[in-house]
């Protein structure tokens, strides 16, 4: 009988099908497949997340200090019972974001360093302009621009900075924060275009807390009066109209927060625990967390 060309194809399909099925459960055992190292990747990553686990979160008492335009509560709350005292203010344009992750993660990573609950008393304020965050707008409700609004020698009474200082109900909380609070720092979370750097305004202790942050990140330093005037701002008055140190930290705008705070971490606990002429105290990657 005549070979038909057509069952040899399909005779030779079938022998290489089962061949192929034999050299592969012949090699089940030696190579992962996708799936296996899929979930390898994921017990490594479980495996690391535990291994360096944070410490609970210290338990927050959160109060309400005054409200926004729209009746929103500015919140604060403080962590330790040490003599330097520190301000640190999540936020005060609305569109500049990057910093919550920051604020959320400080309590942690403040608690964690040995003795610095004993050297300070850490004040946090959550968000100083709760409206302009829920619109996402630079300024409050009202449209004015809170960091314009400081009763500094420098402020300008013009429609988008209020035409006094402190017409703005936010910025009257800040102002009474900071005046009642008696701060060795405060530091402020912002952003800025197409850059990340650290600035600063008031005395020495300024200059000195802005260089340690500096070392502790890699970010660079910028000194107020290099740059563009900034009227009626909360830099302008804490520094230079009450001289006291204020830093004022610009992320990257657009910056994932997480990133953000990773890239910071040790440099805010740093300036808050440390400080000019204070000793360091044990701030090393695991302490910070």
């Amino acid at each position: 009988m005549e070979r038909s060309p057509q069952r040899d194809i399909l005779r030779a399909m079938h022998w290489s099908r089962f061949g192929l099925a034999l050299a592969l459960a012949a090699c089940a055992g030696c190579a992962p497949t996708y799936s296996q190292k899929r979930r390898a990747e994921a017990e490594r990553l479980r495996t690391a997340v535990d291994a360096t686990a944070p410490m609970p979160r210290p338990e927050l008492a959160w109060r309400a200090l005054g409200t926004s335009v729209k009746g929103r509560p500015l919140r604060v709350a403080s962590i330790g019972h040490g003599p330097r005292r520190v301000l640190w203010i999540g936020g005060i344009h609305g569109d500049e974001r990057e910093g919550r992750v920051a604020t959320e993660e400080l309590p942690t990573a403040f608690v964690g360093v040995p003795g610095a609950v004993d050297r300070v008393t850490l004040t946090i304020l959550e968000d100083a302009n709760p409206d302009g965050t829920a619109m996402k707008t630079r300024g409050n409700a009202n449209g004015v621009d809170l960091n314009r609004n400081y009763p500094a020698k420098n402020f300008k009474p013009v429609r988008a900075f209020g035409i006094k200082p402190l017409s703005q109900p936010e910025s009257r909380v800040v102002h009474d924060l900071i005046l009642d609070g008696n701060f060795d720092l405060v530091i402020v979370a912002h952003s800025w275009r197409d850059d990340h750097f650290i600035n600063y305004d008031g005395p020495a202790a300024a200059a000195a807390s802005a260089a340690l942050f500096a070392a502790r990140s890699g970010y660079p330093v910028r000194d107020s009066g290099d740059m563009s005037p900034t009227p009626g701002s909360l830099g302008s008055w804490v520094g230079r109209t009450l001289n006291v140190p204020i830093l004022t930290l610009e992320y990257h705008r657009g910056r994932d927060p997480w990133a953000a705070w990773e890239e910071t971490r040790i440099a805010i606990v740093a300036v808050i625990v440390e400080g000019p002429g204070l000793a360091a105290l044990p701030s090393t990657e695991e302490d910070a967390r």
